[in-house]
């Protein structure tokens, strides 16, 4: 849900730097590498807090930080180029263990007197990368392995300073070790899932040669979010906004766990939501964990603003301005209420820009990250804003979500209205429902649902000629969507058995009223989005 700034004292308190200054801690110093998250992701999966800062945070606020190690990310510029991002000079001279990952590898290499330019060949994709296994970097992982390259320059000599302990066919530099500094670079992208060994090699960087222990867990972090926020509420009221997605409901549970009664969840039930969910949310927060749960029911009041309104971006501001009014009215039926909870991560925080430390550009306004007005006058909590998706799933089944909740597919803010193609209606929606519920059952019967990021149905505003029995049909088409992705940016269409294609097109045609054609999506992104409108 949306929610006012964060940029109130209190919500500056909370910030990670505080919450996490007894942990070991890796920084990603970020150069606009679209991977950047990617690694501060795969250095929490060896259980070290890692954090995403500015490229150019200064050696002093680096050292107040207290890291045991530092990566300094890819990214798109060219080291050479005038105004070209780079770090404080003083960075290093830190003696902190650092890792340049391709961009960040070009930027040790120049600053201490290597030549950096243009390759003679471009690398893009795979490549076989010859290492040095005696290298702590390289512990445990083949001479000869298959790594992800993404880079049009390269180290073209390095200083007396460095060995290269790493080479492919066309990049005589690949890796690199400072000879007296613990500086280690890659030209390569360890954090894809394409570098055969990447994972293990950012292992030995981060266990090895920084010496961080491993004590990012989820249990230690619930109970530690649980202390922060008692001491921050004391005896005051929380309202928290519930969608009915993964991240509301995580921080429903957490701040339930955390303050009990004191809480209070408002559910606005705006008629755009999937079958049954509205019915899951009441039953869990309302039956189950007995949360004080408030149900706006707007199912009316939405759709009739939407009544005739085809273009998407109309409907999302009448969507969003609708949600603001009706959940600032219920807001007022909450006495001496102080808080308002949010779901914002991580990486919505990284996007907006709305971290001080974050990376200098922004790169979109997040929808989690400023938008209920001012005037509601609620301090802000926000008490996932330090976790990653991955880390929140893992948090709700510790906290006893159930697996149907946790690991839900993603659902857009302004829900079915941008599924259900052209005009909404109640007619409509509940066609789209039921597609869209069809789908998903016989995607966890055939227990594909979790290897798919995200999968749902959208209601084509076409009608296509059909038979059904001895009978003309012209009824609507149904289009199934289904893809993979690791981080959303990039997805790819999934391979759906042709047998279940088929059974899931039966079932739809059968008995769903109004539906005689169903087609399945394989666009990928770029060049589509995930959702089509």
């Amino acid at each position: 849900m949306t929610a006012q700034s964060a940029a109130s004292p209190a919500s500056t308190a909370y910030r990670g730097e505080v919450t996490f200054a007894d942990q070991d801690r890796i920084l990603v110093l970020d150069f606009g590498g679209q991977t950047a998250q990617l690694i501060a992701r795969r250095v929490r999966e060896q259980n070290v807090l890692c954090q995403m800062v500015r490229f150019d945070l200064s050696a002093a606020r680096i050292k107040e930080l207290k890291p045991k190690g530092i990566i300094l990310s890819g990214g798109p510029a060219s080291v050479y180029e005038a105004g070209s991002p780079h770090p404080d000079p003083e960075v290093f001279k830190l003696g902190i263990p650092t890792l340049g990952i391709c961009y960040g590898l070009q930027l040790c290499a120049q600053a201490l007197g290597g030549v950096v330019a243009p390759g003679d060949k471009r690398e893009f994709g795979l490549a076989t990368c010859e290492v040095d296994t005696t290298n702590p970097l390289f512990k445990d992982v083949p001479q000869s392995q298959r790594v992800w390259m993404s880079h049009g320059d390269q180290v073209l000599n390095l200083s007396e300073l460095f060995d290269s302990i790493g080479h492919t066919s066309t990049c005589p530099h690949a890796a690199a070790q400072h000879k007296t500094l613990p500086m280690y670079g890659l030209q390569f992208h360890p954090e894809v899932t394409h570098t055969q060994f990447g994972g293990q090699i950012l292992k030995n960087f981060v266990r090895n040669i920084c010496g961080c222990t491993g004590t990012w867990n989820i249990e230690t972090l619930i109970e530690r979010e649980i202390t922060s926020i008692r001491a921050r509420v004391g005896k005051r009221r929380v309202i928290c906004g519930l969608s009915g997605g993964v991240d509301s409901s995580v921080v429903a549970a957490l701040l339930f766990r955390a303050i009990g009664s004191q809480l209070s969840c408002i559910f606005v039930n705006n008629g755009l939501l999937r079958k049954g969910e509205a019915e899951e949310v009441s039953y869990e927060f309302g039956d189950h964990f007995k949360v004080d749960l408030h149900v706006a029911d707007a199912r009316e009041l939405f759709l009739t603003e939407l009544a005739g309104v085809t273009d998407p971006q109309k409907k999302r501001k009448i969507i969003g301005k609708l949600f603001i009014d009706v959940f600032k009215d219920e807001a007022k039926s909450i006495p001496d209420a102080h808080f308002l909870a949010q779901g914002t991560l991580y990486p919505d925080v990284i996007e907006s820009g709305a971290n001080p430390d974050g990376p200098a550009a922004t790169i979109k306004a997040h929808h989690n990250v400023g938008g209920l007005p001012a005037e509601l006058g609620f301090e802000l909590i926000e008490p996932l804003r330090d976790f990653f998706k991955d880390e929140v799933r893992r948090m709700g089944e510790a906290l006893g979500l159930p697996e149907q909740l946790v690991w839900r597919h993603p659902f857009p803010g302004p829900g079915l209205a941008v599924r259900c193609l052209g005009e909404i209606t109640e007619e409509r929606l509940q066609v789209l429902r039921e597609c869209d519920a069809i789908l998903i059952e016989e995607l966890r019967a055939a227990n594909l649902y979790r290897e798919i990021q995200q999968a749902f149905a959208v209601l084509l505003p076409v009608q296509t000629v059909g038979v059904m029995g001895d009978a003309r049909t012209y009824e609507s088409t149904i289009a199934l969507r289904a893809v993979t992705t690791d981080d959303f940016m990039t997805a790819d269409w999934f391979r759906m058995p042709h047998d279940l294609l088929q059974k899931i097109s039966t079932r739809i045609t059968n008995s769903v009223r109004g539906v005689n054609r169903v087609v399945y999506d394989i666009s990928s992104k770029p060049p589509s989005t995930i959702e089509w409108e």
